[in-house]
């Protein structure tokens, strides 16, 4: 992400109360998949909650930069359309 957009982001965090739940979303997948990666042997009832959480989180993650693109685009200068 570029420097300027995680600088919007970390304003955004400070009061936007949508941004602020998909972050603590996003953090608490990444503690669980964190969680998992600790255990030496993964049986498939872990490999597909695994599976589910980083399908979550990136579901998440989209979510954030979707709500951070429309920010960026609200803040934008609206363009004339005579030029």
């Amino acid at each position: 992400m570029p420097a300027l957009l995680r600088e919007r982001l970390a304003q955004l965090m400070t009061h936007d109360q949508e941004l602020q739940k998909l972050a603590k979303e996003h953090s608490e997948y990444e503690a669980q998949l964190q969680q998992l990666a600790k255990s030496p042997y993964l049986n498939l009832e872990d490999l597909q909650r695994e599976v589910t959480l980083k399908k979550l989180k990136l579901r998440v993650k989209d979510a954030i930069e979707r709500h951070l693109a429309e920010h960026v685009r609200q803040d934008a200068p609206a363009s004339d359309p005579t030029n």
